[in-house]
């Protein structure tokens, strides 16, 4: 069997990763911890270390100015782009085939990059914040006329500066124009959610030539490449992530556990019995273990963990 088929694009990703790390130096005892558990947690992981580290002992026969800008130490975001962009197209078959298929490659060799289960905040140069969420990745692109920010995957909230120039953010649907306002962009599968937190924004999707769509301040949409959804009133939870944490107003317990999923590693499912249970409660998503185990406390359920990253919630009844 080919290696490179015996593990997947996210664990080559979680391996790059993990490479990079050791590269920057020794590793402090809690880092050099949460290396050995995520290299002995799983023969998928042992498998895609081996291969990488097989992947960077090639890079020593590159050529010499290559080589400098890659293998040695990324101490600058360039390096670590480029040796990020070098080492997954080193995974060679089936697993660079999938990082191609699924546009792994442009999150990985992005500006700004939040890891799964984190968070992390910018400033600009124009003066604007950016927050991004869990697994979350942008390029931000300044000239003369315009300022953009192209959200590659996951989720950001922007805090505009004031600049006269136009300030967009693009997302595989379309544009989105920000006022001096405030605006929270997600990228989901096939469509993008927009919530006008402060100010209106507007909206134009790629594969309409209508006017601009306003979004008034209050309000939230998803659209399409061809398709506006009705706006509606923003709800509880409308940028809660950005404080750490997960609001539900009587929200589907299948979809809370889905954005719960969102911030840990591994398999969380709902079977289907429990997914239609209502839930309620301001929840911290600095501890998912603890927000799965306040779950039997509020609702008649059963969380059953049979790794620590496959973990299933049952109904009781």
């Amino acid at each position: 069997m080919n290696e490179a088929r015996s593990f997947s694009p996210h664990v080559a990703e979680e391996a790059v990763q993990w490479l990079l790390e050791l590269q920057q130096g020794p590793l402090d005892p809690r880092q050099q911890q949460a290396w050995q558990r995520w290299l002995h947690a799983d023969g998928e992981h042992r498998r895609a270390w081996d291969h990488i580290q097989k992947v960077n002992q090639q890079f020593a026969g590159l050529p010499a100015s290559l080589a400098q800008a890659t293998v040695g130490a990324p101490h600058s975001p360039g390096r670590r782009r480029a040796l990020k962009a070098l080492l997954l197209l080193g995974m060679a078959g089936a697993t660079t085939l999938a990082l191609r298929q699924q546009h792994w490659l442009p999150p990985l060799v992005a500006d700004y990059r939040s890891p799964l289960g984190q968070r992390r905040q910018l400033q600009l140069d124009d003066g604007s914040r950016i927050h991004l969420n869990t697994t979350s990745a942008v390029d931000v692109r300044f000239d003369a006329g315009r300022r953009l920010i192209h959200l590659l995957e996951g989720e950001i909230m922007l805090t505009a500066g004031a600049d006269a120039r136009p300030l967009l953010i693009g997302t595989d649907q379309g544009l989105i124009t920000a006022g001096r306002g405030q605006v929270n962009v997600r990228q989901l599968p096939g469509s993008t959610q927009v919530q006008a937190l402060q100010g209106a924004v507007t909206l134009e999707a790629a594969g309409l030539h209508d006017e601009p769509r306003r979004l008034a301040e209050g309000q939230q949409l998803e659209f399409e490449r061809q398709r506006f959804n009705p706006a509606r009133p923003l709800d509880a939870n409308s940028g809660a992530w950005v404080d750490g944490m997960l609001i539900a107003a009587r929200m589907r317990l299948g979809d809370f556990l889905a954005e719960v999923g969102r911030y840990r590693r591994g398999q969380l499912d709902c079977d289907a019995r429990a997914a239609n249970l209502l839930l309620s409660g301001s929840f911290p998503l600095g501890d998912t273990e603890k927000i799965l185990d306040s779950l039997e406390a509020a609702l008649p359920v059963k969380v059953r963990r049979f790794t620590r990253y496959w973990v299933t919630v049952q109904s009781r009844v």
